[in-house]
């Protein structure tokens, strides 16, 4: 298997040379070079999701990994798991399940991708005898999922830039009391949008890296992510159908990862129905899904702040392979000059929107809404990108058929103030989170300023 650019200028990379560059050379995603196909039959007689995991991963891993290597990797990376099986599947009623991603160490779906890309970045850096430095920035959960998953490698050092604003107290402080000498966290006087600037200037410039070192990507356009996400899809509909009806998938979306490993999941064999793409008030997805309309527009904060973009960085990777039918030629087209004009389908193109996707717009206060209904409806509490997705499901259940599947990509606890406004109470908090608040936070504050914040990497990158 090897992968290739979405834009056509980087091709016939290797799986290690895609894990550790992240962005294709002429600034487009990578891809596999064709999808690799599941044996269903086979997969029925599978019960875990590691076993999920060890016949999935191996798929895309082969060009630069033995098989027994990454079975031996798989059976030590998902760690500190409330949940045995990782992944808890909760029945609402009979047409919907949640799908409770959030039982990892912070407490979100992100552990799932970044502890595979971890473990995957420590294998290959001590391999090549090599040291690197994680520089990424983040609105929600990115961010502790990172510093979580690389902080136990001394081949890694994790600089995570964190914008003012809209973030929970959780969601700082899992951050910033992480008290190892390979992880940094710089509040930036800026928004996620002035972080992302930066983060993708280090990657052209990077000044401050040395001559035996990596600069590694850990945000959704890492491919490695998205492997490691489509496995809790196929674990779902092996639990729920054994596969032998598509389900419906509503998923929260901002940075569309988790949705395009759905379309992934899908591609490779696993029966589907629909998928539905739920957003908040930041709603370019569904004005490209629902009117053809994808253009750039001003960050709004919400109280789902990890759904808070402007622009969702994994979409390019659909627009290549589901619109264009893998024509790099036409996607780099769309994309040339993106965001300053907005990217409109060819009518023919876009109207294979609806064989496969919905889309929903959920505000602040259908949100809460939600999350109160739930509550009240089946004694369930859930977070408020949950309840997103929950809302998306509610309001298009006229065209659904099957049973839908709602991802829980983050615990409640996370978002106290929220669930307090909504008058909802929180009935256990994992200890991971209870105990953030006991611990002093170490943090540095910057301007959005590239400059001071190279060389204070520089400086710490001894």
């Amino acid at each position: 298997m090897l992968f290739h650019s979405t834009r056509g200028g980087d091709n016939n990379r290797t799986f290690e040379e895609v894990l550790m560059q992240g962005l294709a050379s002429d600034g487009g995603l990578f891809m596999p070079n064709e999808w690799p196909q599941v044996d269903l039959d086979h997969l029925r007689t599978l019960k875990t999701f590691s076993d999920i995991a060890n016949y999935i991963v191996p798929k895309f891993t082969k060009s630069s990994f033995s098989d027994e290597e990454v079975t031996e990797l798989l059976n030590s990376t998902w760690h500190n798991f409330s949940e045995e099986n990782l992944v808890k599947i909760q029945n609402l009623d009979e047409s919907n399940a949640i799908l409770e991603l959030f039982h990892g160490p912070t407490a979100a779906f992100k552990d799932f991708g970044l502890q595979l890309a971890a473990a995957f970045f420590n294998m290959s850096l001590n391999r090549q005898n090599k040291t690197a430095i994680v520089f990424g920035a983040t609105s929600g959960d990115t961010g502790s999922a990172a510093i979580d998953a690389c902080k136990r490698f001394d081949s890694i050092k994790s600089f995570i830039l964190l914008p003012e604003g809209n973030m929970s107290d959780v969601q700082r402080r899992q951050m910033t009391t992480v008290d190892s000498p390979n992880v940094y966290t710089l509040l930036i006087d800026g928004t996620f949008d002035d972080c992302q600037t930066i983060v993708k200037k280090a990657f052209s410039e990077r000044p401050f890296l040395k001559n035996d070192q990596f600069l590694l990507a850990v945000n959704s356009i890492n491919w490695v992510r998205i492997i490691g996400q489509i496995c809790y899809y196929f674990y779902a509909s092996l639990k729920i159908s054994e596969f032998k009806e598509p389900l419906n998938f509503s998923v929260p979306t901002g940075n569309f990862g988790n949705v395009f490993a759905c379309y992934s999941a899908h591609k490779m064999g696993m029966p589907l129905n629909k998928i539905l793409v739920a957003v908040n008030d930041n709603n370019i997805l569904h004005r490209f899904f629902s009117n053809n309309d994808y253009s750039k527009q001003k960050v709004s904060e919400t109280v789902s702040p990890s759904m808070d973009i402007s622009i969702a960085s994994n979409f390019e990777r659909l627009v290549y392979d589901f619109y264009t039918n893998r024509n790099a030629k036409s996607c780099m087209k769309f994309y040339s000059d993106f965001p300053e004009i907005p990217i409109k389908i060819e009518d023919s193109m876009w109207s294979k929107s609806k064989d496969l996707f919905l889309s929903y717009c959920v505000d602040d206060f259908s949100t809460v809404n939600a999350m109160k209904d739930s509550y009240t409806d089946f004694n369930y509490l859930m977070d408020p990108h949950t309840a997103v997705a929950s809302k998306a499901v509610e309001q298009l259940k006229d065209k659904l058929e099957g049973k839908t599947v709602i991802l829980s990509t983050a615990h409640p606890a996370k978002f106290p103030d929220v669930i307090h406004n909504a008058g909802l109470k929180i009935k256990d908090t994992p200890d991971s989170l209870s105990v953030i608040f006991d611990k002093k936070e170490k943090i540095y504050n910057f301007p959005a300023s590239k400059d001071a914040i190279f060389e204070f990497i520089t400086s710490h990158n001894k």
